[in-house]
Formats: C-alpha cells, sequence, structure tokens
C-alpha cells in the first residue's frame, strides 16, 4: 500500500489527487510504525520466555484479564477562532490549508476526509465515524490533527511531465513533437518555475519540471493532538483539550481555540454479548416451595430469565429479569452432597434491596455460573461507566471513493468542465492538433 501511494504521488498532476495521495502516504508509514513496534515487543516477549523470564507487561494466568469492546468516534469539531479583521471584515490574505485527522488506538490507525479550511469556516467538521474493534478497558485513543497549506501554486495543468514525454510518443513524431512543444511552452508561460526558467525551452523536455515525487508533493505537519482514554467515554457530545505542536507563525497554522469536541463510545463485550446461559431454577417469595423454571441468559446490566429457551431463539419476551450491576452480591452455599448448590444474588430493584436464589439443575453448573458471574463483575468494574448502560454506536459510513475519469487524453483536457487547475491558455493551434488527432483516430 506504502509503494503504491508512493507511485500515485508522484504521477499526480492536479492538487486534489496529490494531497489525498500524500495523506494515504502518511498514514501507511503510521501503520507501518505501529505494526514494527508490535513486532519488537513480540520479539522482546520471546526472548525473555526463551530466557525463563516474563515480560513485565504480561498477566500471569490466575490473574483474570478484562474482556475487549469496541470503541467509537464521530461528530469531530474543532472550533476555529480568526481574528476579527479576518473572519469579520474580511481583510487580509486568504490563508486556506488542508487538514484531516489521524486516528490511532493500538495498531488500529485510520484517517478522516480532508477539509479545506479557510476563514469562512468557525468549525473543522469531520463526519467520518471512527470504530476501533477489540479494545481492552485501557486503550488509548490518540488523534491527530494534520495541516498543509495551500499557498503553494500546484498548476501543473492537466499534464504533468510524465504526461508530456507519453504524449509525444503517442501521437507520432511529427505532430507529436509540436503538440509536446506548445504544451511546455503553454506550462513554461503559466505559473510554473522550476528554479532554472520555464519548462521546455528547448523543445526537448530538458527544462521540464521534474515528476511529482513525495519529496516534492504537499507536506503534512502535525498540529495538534490528544489522547483519550475510558474515563472520557460518555454517551454524549464532549469537549476535550487538544495540545498544540505548532506556532502560529507556520504557513501550515490555522487559529485552533485549543479544544475538540466529539463523542466518544464504548460498547464492552459483556454489554452486548451473551456471557453465559443455561436452564435455572428461580424462588421467587420467601415460599421455599415457590420456584420457577426457566432458561437464563446473562449480558449486560440483566439476568433474563425465559421460560424456555425456544423463547429466547424465538426472541420473545423473557418472565423476568434480575438486575446485574457492579453492586450485585453474589455468593453460594452447599445444601446437601446430592443437590445443586444455591446462588444467592442480592441486588436493587426499584430502590429496594432483593435477594434471588437461584439453583442450576446439573450439580457441575453452579460452579461454571459462579465463575461467570465473577468474571462478569470484573469486567464491569474494568469498563467502568461504559457498563452503566448500552452505549449506541452508529455504523461507519462507506468512505467516499475518488472517482477517476476516463476517457482520451484530449477529452481531460480540452473538455470545457475540467477543473479550474486544467491548462486555460491552450492555443487554437493545440486544440486543432489534438481535434485532428483524435477525429482521425475514431
Amino acid at each position: 500500500m506504502r509503494e503504491g501511494a508512493s507511485k500515485l504521488l508522484a504521477a499526480c498532476s492536479q492538487r486534489e489527487q496529490a494531497l489525498e495521495a500524500s495523506k494515504s502516504l502518511l498514514t501507511c508509514n503510521a501503520r507501518i510504525l505501529a505494526l514494527l513496534s508490535q513486532l519488537q515487543k513480540m520479539r522482546e516477549a520471546q526472548v525473555l520466555q526463551r530466557m525463563g523470564r516474563r515480560p513485565s507487561d504480561d498477566v500471569p494466568l490466575h490473574e483474570r484479564l478484562p474482556c475487549v469492546g469496541k470503541v467509537a468516534i464521530s461528530d469531530l469539531r474543532i472550533p476555529l477562532m480568526w481574528k476579527d479583521s479576518e473572519y469579520f471584515k474580511n481583510k487580509g490574505e486568504l490563508h486556506r490549508c488542508a487538514v484531516f485527522c489521524l486516528l490511532q488506538c493500538g495498531t488500529e490507525i485510520y484517517d478522516t476526509d480532508l477539509v479545506i479550511v479557510d476563514r469562512t469556516l468557525t468549525d473543522i467538521c469531520f463526519e467520518d465515524t471512527i470504530l476501533f474493534n477489540e479494545v481492552g478497558p485501557g486503550f488509548q485513543l490518540r488523534v491527530e490533527l494534520y495541516s498543509s497549506c495551500l499557498a503553494e501554486d500546484f498548476s501543473l495543468g492537466a499534464l504533468g511531465p510524465r504526461r508530456l514525454s507519453r504524449l509525444g510518443g503517442s501521437l507520432g513524431r511529427s505532430s507529436g513533437k509540436k503538440i509536446r512543444a506548445a504544451l511546455e511552452s503553454a506550462a513554461g508561460c503559466g505559473s510554473i518555475s522550476n528554479g532554472g526558467g520555464g519548462a521546455g525551452a528547448d523543445g526537448g523536455g530538458g527544462g521540464a519540471s521534474p515528476p511529482l515525487s513525495p519529496d516534492l508533493g504537499p507536506k503534512y505537519h502535525l498540529l495538534a493532538h490528544t489522547t483519550l482514554r475510558i474515563e472520557h467515554v460518555q454517551d454524549s457530545f464532549k469537549t476535550h483539550d487538544l495540545s498544540l505542536a505548532a506556532a502560529e507563525d507556520s504557513p501550515f497554522w490555522v487559529p485552533l481555540y485549543g479544544n475538540m469536541c466529539c463523542r466518544l463510545v464504548a460498547q464492552p463485550l459483556c454489554m452486548i454479548q451473551q456471557v453465559i446461559s443455561g436452564r435455572l431454577k428461580v424462588k421467587l417469595g420467601e415460599d421455599l416451595n415457590c420456584w420457577d423454571n426457566t432458561y437464563g441468559v446473562l449480558r449486560g446490566t440483566s439476568l433474563f430469565c425465559y421460560q424456555s429457551q425456544e423463547d429466547l431463539e424465538s426472541e420473545e419476551q423473557p418472565l423476568f429479569t434480575i438486575p446485574i450491576n457492579k453492586d450485585t452480591l453474589i455468593c453460594v452455599s452447599e445444601r446437601e452432597p446430592l443437590q445443586a448448590q444455591s446462588i444467592y444474588i442480592s441486588t436493587q430493584y426499584q430502590g429496594e434491596d432483593v435477594t434471588y436464589t437461584v439453583t442450576t439443575h446439573v450439580p457441575d453448573d453452579a460452579q461454571r455460573w459462579m465463575e461467570a458471574f465473577w468474571q462478569h463483575f470484573y469486567d464491569m468494574s474494568q469498563w467502568r461507566q461504559c457498563c452503566d448502560d448500552l452505549m449506541k454506536i452508529e455504523m461507519p459510513s462507506p468512505r467516499k471513493s475518488i472517482t477517476v475519469k476516463q476517457g482520451s487524453l484530449y477529452h481531460e483536457i480540452v473538455t470545457p468542465s475540467t477543473p479550474s487547475l486544467v491548462i486555460q491558455d491552450l492555443s487554437t493551434e493545440i486544440r486543432a492538433l489534438l481535434s485532428s488527432y483524435y477525429r482521425e483516430s475514431y
């Protein structure tokens, strides 16, 4: 992917294409560095294991590990603070920058769409919904804001130097040389400069600008960053502080207010997946003989008790629900050796303390349920407020694909609907030669 982004950047002739290619290259580099870092940690762990030692960040087998979950960030807004003379009085040079966000959580790295920023914007808005999978409760989500100044002229027109050389070979020696010389002359008379004067002065292409490469393409610079953790998760729009990484006199600077607003939500697997299920007998009242045979399912903040497993599969409403939260107490007691153990669940229901008694049909199942309860409570204690209620994650919208125009070089250059970056001052002779060539070809 990195090689493809580099080749695409070298072949770009329009500013928008180069900005996207440079952004892709930066994202690929970040992913490579993250994967190399992970690989280095794995190799260190292997070396320590061969030496009979355990890495310091490893957890002993007898200790519990919390479940993983999904973390999503959306509605990303970064307010701007323009000067009065720039925004209200519309004075001064129109400063424009292309900005995007790079988001990293572990080895998962994503980028947002590009946004062109000038003084007409009061906020930088990213409509992307970024979803990270298999994230632990100790996650660190780093958000980096990158910017590239658009002051530099990038007007190679529709034809880059490589296309000029290809054009000369594809149209034949005679007409190709004429068209190529005329195009190079038009480019040299325009806003293109390469230190040595206009391009193509000798007609042979020796003075043409060098092809666009990663060294010559748009440069993105880190503008600001922040790191979000589990304490920042909240099922609402929230403001976070940004750490600035650039000075105001930088050419790629945009007047940041110093804050970032977003919606950061999390869904631990214990809240969305079934923890354990099986047949249970539940005593609802004080009567020792008042037991209900149910099919229990532990998920999220509830122990759902269905009449049968078929009711669960047919999505019927449960007979009743036992609330489960971080403050719920679970204990087990031995009854008779040949009978199942009883599990006592002490919790709050509608503001009152309630104790439920649960038994299993098979003695061995009691230990299995107790282990599931202990793991569930540990998961909830690690994920903290993320387990108070199930937070909703909007599915990420499909990324916008960059459409590439298909057709001949003539239509790409001469068609009036082409972007403003296309050379507009082609002479009548060039148009006539191109038109004649393609008319004869068809």
